[in-house]
């Protein structure tokens, strides 16, 4: 017998997460072969571009992990949409992950009315999608080989 709940619960969530995450190692050798080595954890990567006065003109949030640059977030403010900036923080991205942090590929979701054409632009193809991700939305899974 067991009684679900659906409470958020911080502490139990991390020993979830601790559980899974032996189990994974316990049955992959390709996660096993990560353990001490620089692509074990998960590590922040941003890159952010100010204007003169120090606002934010757009920026790019991810991270890196298993060789692998996964791009969260990647905005350019209107006034600046066109001026070859967002190429400019995804290659800064993409650079980094790639010289640094010894990656070799980069994922990324977008929607159908963001920037798929974008990042296809800049070599990601497409190796899946979700359709009516929201309602009425399509949201593509892109990859792209760094190396």
């Amino acid at each position: 017998m067991f009684r679900l709940e659906t409470e958020v619960d911080k502490e139990r969530h991390r020993l979830l997460s601790k559980r899974l995450q032996e189990d994974n190692v316990a049955a992959s050798a390709g996660l096993r072969a990560l353990l001490s080595t620089p692509a074990e954890h998960e590590v922040p990567l941003e890159v952010w571009a100010l204007d003169r006065d120090g606002a934010l003109a757009g920026g790019l949030t991810g991270r890196t992990w298993a060789y692998w640059l996964h791009v969260d977030l990647l905005w350019v403010d209107a006034r600046h949409r066109g001026s070859g900036l967002g190429s400019r923080l995804l290659a800064e991205a993409e650079r980094t992950a790639r010289t640094e942090r010894a990656c070799t590929r980069s994922r990324l979701e977008t929607w159908d009315f963001q920037a798929p054409e974008f990042y296809r632009k800049h070599g990601y193809e497409e190796i899946g999608r979700v359709e009516d991700y929201p309602p009425g939305v399509t949201e593509f899974i892109l990859t792209k080989r760094l190396v």
